[in-house]
């Protein structure tokens, strides 16, 4: 293909989370809202995606046509249900076979590309790429080097066959994708990837779905007082994301000011998660020692719609990540008017933009401060809020997909490298399984 040549059809690559997930139960979160807008947005502008994911139950069908354009693949490979992500790596091979499978009763030449997300699905986005001679193109989402870097307290470090794996992606992929300048810079630093088959495309957000709305209306549906301080915080729940900061500040605030007490909501809206799921962190626990107990208020994920009025009730969303490639809830917030209050670490000082506060590091007594500062002044939160709304209207999805149209151009006009696609090959597939 020529230079800036579109794909018909894409195959799309996310073997440990399907983009139909619930984000924020297990490990769906920002990726599967990736993986589902940038598909919908590339079918609308021509381009076919199929998405591959792996069977998680014995219900799913094995075909799910979301839109015309957007197919959701299920591949069965292992137990459906059981199986924690850090059990997938030894599934890859059947779920190889399985892409293989449906690639073999479609016409010759039926994907143009191959688009994985996470290392998992660059292994098995590799192996394909290589059978169907079509190029790579991978989004890393987090990186195993930089979660190392900047762990939680008591969580866990990510394996080295994780990282040997990252590794192999990064020399394999025709282009890869990174969230942030920020990002595309720790590829080359901790991976050593070449600079130039790095592109930076920055997320989106659903501006329809995601907009300023009457706070008193949010409130008033999902049972908030009208003058209740609520604090938010969206995400899984697990070490990573640091929902224990939020309430050990809010304690922390309440101590400073009594007379929030009374006012004072937090609410925490996510389902356990990795580390998280194994080692329950107890934050109701952590809510009564810290004497804030019926302050706190834990909700499930919800749908997006229902996720926009939690936002719009809210006076302050916190993002007090360890690590985040980019933080997609810090925007959506965003798009609704509420003003977010996030940790100085990976991507989001590009997502919160000048629209918000950032805190450097994850002490209690700073995160306190930073929350005071947007819960007792008003005029401050109205300016930020005006300037969040402004802030999210940079980031929607189509301009995502754009820009990863682009990306694909690039890599379809590249001379296949025949050393990087015939180098060390993903063991353990046995041809003999494959059509």
């Amino acid at each position: 293909m020529s230079a800036g040549a579109r794909p018909a059809r894409v195959a799309m690559v996310s073997v440990h989370t399907s983009p139909l997930a619930q984000p924020g139960v297990g490990d769906a979160g920002g990726m599967n809202v990736y993986v589902l807008e940038v598909s919908r947005h590339l079918a609308r502008m021509g381009t076919a995606v199929d998405v591959f994911t792996r069977t998680t139950t014995a219900s799913q069908p094995e075909v799910v046509e979301v839109e015309p354009g957007v197919v959701v693949r299920y591949v069965p490979a292992g137990p459906y249900e059981g199986l924690s992500k850090e059990d997938l790596p030894g599934q890859l091979c059947a779920f190889a076979a399985g892409m293989m499978r449906v690639a073999a009763h479609a016409p010759p030449g039926y994907y143009d590309l191959v688009h994985s997300h996470y290392w998992l699905s660059g292994q098995v986005g590799w192996l394909a790429a290589d059978r169907w001679a079509v190029p790579l193109v991978h989004t890393m989402h987090t990186m195993a080097r930089v979660k190392n870097l900047h762990l939680a307290d008591g969580d866990e470090p990510e394996p080295r066959g994780r990282e040997i794996g990252e590794a192999q992606v990064v020399e394999a992929a025709d282009r890869l994708v990174a969230n942030t300048a920020r990002e595309a810079s720790e590829l080359v630093d901790l991976y050593d990837a070449d600079p130039a088959r790095v592109a930076v495309v920055e997320p989106g957000v659903d501006l329809t779905t995601f907009a300023p709305g009457s706070q008193a209306a949010a409130r008033a549906l999902l049972g908030v007082p009208a003058d209740a301080v609520l604090l938010l915080f969206v995400g899984r729940i697990q070490p990573l994301k640091g929902p224990d900061v939020l309430v050990r500040a809010a304690a922390e605030l309440v101590r400073r000011h009594p007379g929030l007490r009374d006012r004072l909501v937090v609410g925490v809206l996510g389902g356990a998660s990795g580390s998280g799921a194994r080692t329950p962190m107890g934050l109701d626990d952590l809510a009564a020692r810290l004497g804030i107990a019926e302050n706190v208020r834990f909700v499930p994920p919800v749908d997006r719609p229902t996720l926009a009025q939690w936002y719009r009730a809210a006076d302050v969303l916190a993002v007090p990540s360890h690590s985040e490639s980019f933080g997609l809830v810090a925007v959506e917030a965003q798009a609704c008017g509420t003003p977010v209050v996030a940790a100085d670490v990976g991507g989001l000082p590009i997502a919160v933009g000048e629209a918000g506060l950032l805190v450097d590091g994850h002490d209690t007594a700073d995160w306190a401060t930073a929350l005071g500062r947007l819960v007792l002044d008003p005029a401050l939160r109205g300016t930020l809020a005006r300037r969040a709304v402004e802030h999210a209207q940079g980031y929607g999805w189509a301009h995502t997909a754009q820009r990863l149209l682009d990306v694909y151009g690039e890599a379809l006009s590249r001379p296949k490298d025949v050393s990087i696609h015939e180098a060390p090959r993903l063991t353990g597939i046995p041809t003999a399984v494959i059509p």
